[in-house]
């Protein structure tokens, strides 16, 4: 709070009985009688010279000082969520949302404004997709120059889906939808009907598109599975990163105890994210994800992550096993596992759809981790994931560091395969 102080004289015609001003600055402001003024310089005449008091010269009135302006109050963090209350991963890491609990009364949601997005490294994550799809780019996109539109080139197209591995379903829903597209709206153009590919592959691709949900119990329990050799371990201390640039507190359970070094390897992924992972030398995968639970309740941790151990869904009674992770992780907490991720190499085709169908069956699959990416792979298999078996694909990773695994974008991958 500011004060603001000013200097008043007294005016001429004020009575004189009215009441003086007791500072030191009203009484120096106060008028002189003439008398008295003639009597202060005779006797200034009567001293010498020296001893005559220098004349005062009164200053000029000081102009009124304007208040400095205040500064508007800065605007207040949105306060710590409230108990029960759920915050909302979003895609690509552009927006977190604070929202109601279904416990809670609270009348409204806090929205945080996004981040700025970086467009160099936007840039050089498109690039770096687009790379890992050129195959399939080039064969798609090669098909539209100087192409009539006529039989020739739905053939031509029908071959180069099939070979990016979208499958036969898939295929043929894109090029029934492309016909009846090019027939409705009157496409003479190759580069028409090429806009209109991609536009249907935006809409086959958009149901995989959903966001990892935070906070809705503590911890949030995820479990991660898939074969060997997928890149499991890997994108688990990927995932780790991404989770902490939301503040969420991690902790890990090597649960994998049958591959050689799989503990090692997820301890080096702890230490590099300064995470604590839970570990035993040797023992049932099963307790030490159990024990993993207890200390993450304990410590109040936001997110524990499971690995498991790499199985081919072919091997029954190794499926039995994760089933058994699954019972054990529910009796450790009730609601829990909260989600339920498969990682799958998106070199292996085909067979990365039979692996969705056989782990979903088992254990009930939330979300995809889609995996090298910037390979061999064709890319096209998303498309048959999303006619056969549409489980959302959380993230798709391009290579071995952190920043090449990042959240699914329909439009983005459909742009890397059509661009």
């Amino acid at each position: 709070m500011f004060s603001f102080f000013k200097k008043f004289k007294k005016p001429a015609d004020a009575p004189l009985d009215a009441p003086q001003e007791e500072s030191v600055e009203a009484a120096e402001d106060e008028e002189i009688s003439d008398a008295e003024l003639e009597r202060q310089a005779l006797a200034a005449e009567a001293q010498p010279e020296e001893a005559q008091p220098a004349v005062r010269e009164e200053p000029a009135p000081a102009e009124p000082v304007a208040p400095a302006p205040v500064a508007p109050a800065a605007v207040a963090a949105p306060a710590a969520p409230h108990a029960g209350a759920s915050k909302e991963y979003w895609q690509g890491g552009t927006q977190s949302r604070w929202s109601r609990g279904p416990e809670t009364d609270q009348a409204s949601e806090e929205v945080v404004p996004p981040p700025e997005p970086d467009p160099v490294a936007k840039r050089s994550w498109m690039t770096r997709l687009r790379h890992g799809l050129s195959k399939t780019s080039s064969n798609l996109t090669g098909i539209f120059v100087s192409a009539k539109i006529d039989e020739d080139l739905y053939e031509e197209l029908e071959t180069a889906l099939l070979m990016s591995d979208a499958g036969v379903d898939a295929t043929e829903f894109l090029l029934e939808s492309l016909r009846e597209k090019v027939r409705a709206e009157r496409l003479t153009e190759a580069s028409q009907v090429k806009a209109a590919l991609r536009e249907l592959l935006v809409d086959l691709l958009r149901p995989l598109e959903k966001s990892m949900m935070l906070g809705r119990a503590q911890p949030l329990v995820i479990m991660i599975a898939g074969v060997n050799g997928v890149g499991k371990t890997t994108s688990i201390g990927k995932l780790a990163k991404h989770l902490q640039h939301f503040n969420q507190s991690v902790l890990l359970a090597a649960g994998d105890t049958f591959r050689a070094a799989a503990r090692e390897q997820l301890t080096v992924w702890g230490e590099r994210n300064n995470v604590t992972v839970i570990a035993q030398e040797s023992g049932d995968a099963a307790a030490v994800i159990y024990d993993a639970v207890g200390a993450a309740r304990a410590r109040k941790i936001d997110v524990m992550m499971a690995d498991t151990a790499g199985r081919l869904p072919t091997q029954l009674h190794l499926m039995d096993e994760l089933r058994k992770v699954r019972r054990v992780i529910a009796k450790a907490m009730p609601d829990a596992p909260h989600e339920v991720l498969l990682v799958i190499d998106a070199n292996t085709g085909q067979n990365a759809l039979a692996q969705v169908k056989a782990f979903d069956d088992a254990l009930g699959l939330t979300g995809l981790v889609v995996t090298k990416l910037d390979g061999t792979a064709k890319g096209g298999i998303l498309a048959a994931i999303a006619r056969q078996r549409p489980v959302p694909v959380y993230f798709i990773g391009v290579g071995e560091k952190v920043e090449d695994l990042q959240p699914f974008s329909a439009e983005e991958f459909a742009d890397a395969l059509l661009g």
